[in-house]
């Protein structure tokens, strides 16, 4: 059965039809929607230091949307670990996990923007050594155990409700995340869909003796639902092309992404496949064509979009695809 998914970003460029106090308001309001009728998870994403105010606290967020629903997961994917300090970042999970009742995950990050890591002071060559050396913290820290980092004794209290530790994938597009994913005992959720990440995924995690477990990213990065696509679509083509452009910019030498766009122009980036904007019939073949590990990803305020053709969106899913693709 497809996965239904919201997404949240936050950016929305001076240029938006919606403001960031909106933006936010409107989050809280959609996630008890998708509460309500049966999405299966809320995504946050976090990078620090953009123009449009993209998302930089995703746990502070998750806590807010935690509040306000009752069952749904909520994945920070990713969480760029090398930027924050690890005990610090131990204890908020700690709690995020226990007042959501286990509800919240993360898919660690290394992170790439240059500018991030010269914002938070961090040497980014040391990204990979960083991610590995703050996960291995994270994980002591929340057996609740007296420990010593760095000439310190650290003891994080209290322990999180998951064990042995929140749930955690380890993110990345390179052998070396997929094999540090095993080596780490993390489940690993690659930035693309690359079957051969996954093959040497699960022969790192023989070779060390690991019961691991990996997923492929599937479907577009923007799914937007509506009866008239060639009127809506002219309506988001330039949030649409800002989104992808813009995240097209920031990918350094090696990184690789499902959702990053090839396409020279609107046009090119409407039939490339990434945002698509579809009739409610179309929508169910497309969670038919995906098929059991595909997802179906909602973007309702992507790069600022007005509100209401979000929430149009999602109110025709609920009406015309979700009984299709989820009967009672």
């Amino acid at each position: 059965m497809v996965t239904i998914a919201l997404r949240y970003d936050l950016r929305s460029p001076e240029w938006a039809a919606t403001s960031h106090a909106e933006a936010y308001a409107t989050t809280l309001d959609q996630c008890a929607w998708a509460d309500e009728n049966g999405i299966d998870m809320v995504v946050l994403s976090e990078h620090h230091g953009m123009e449009d105010g993209f998302l930089p606290a995703p746990l502070t967020l998750a806590a807010a949307i935690a509040g306000r629903t009752k069952r749904i997961p909520i994945s920070v994917a990713a969480a760029l670990i090398p930027l924050h300090d690890p005990v610090r970042l131990a204890e908020q999970l700690a709690v995020l996990d226990l007042a959501s009742g286990g509800r919240v995950s993360i898919v660690a990050g290394a992170g790439y923007a240059t500018h991030e890591f010269e914002m938070a002071g961090v040497d980014r060559k040391k990204r990979g050594a960083l991610l590995e050396e703050y996960l291995g913290v994270m994980k002591q820290a929340w057996t609740g155990e007296p420990f010593d980092y760095k000439g310190r004794t650290i003891r994080v209290t209290p322990k999180p409700m998951s064990k042995p530790h929140p749930p955690i994938f380890m993110g990345g597009s390179s052998e070396k995340a997929a094999r540090r994913a095993a080596r780490l005992n993390l489940w690993f959720f690659p930035s693309i869909a690359d079957v051969e990440l996954m093959r040497m995924y699960k022969e790192e995690c023989e070779a060390v003796g690991y019961a691991g477990f990996c997923v492929l990213p599937g479907g577009p990065g923007f799914v937007l639902v509506t009866e008239d696509p060639e009127k809506v679509w002219s309506e988001i083509a330039k949030y649409a092309w800002y989104d992808a452009d813009t995240y097209r910019s920031w990918q350094t030498g090696g990184n690789r992404s499902e959702v990053a766009t090839k396409a020279g122009n609107v046009e090119e980036l409407k039939s490339e496949g990434i945002y698509r904007v579809v009739t409610p019939d179309e929508c169910v073949a497309l969670a038919e064509e995906l098929g059991a590990f595909g997802v179906i990803t909602l973007h309702p305020l992507m790069s600022g979009i007005p509100v209401e053709l979000g929430w149009e969106s999602l109110e025709l899913f609920r009406s015309k695809v979700l009984p299709r693709i989820r009967p009672a």
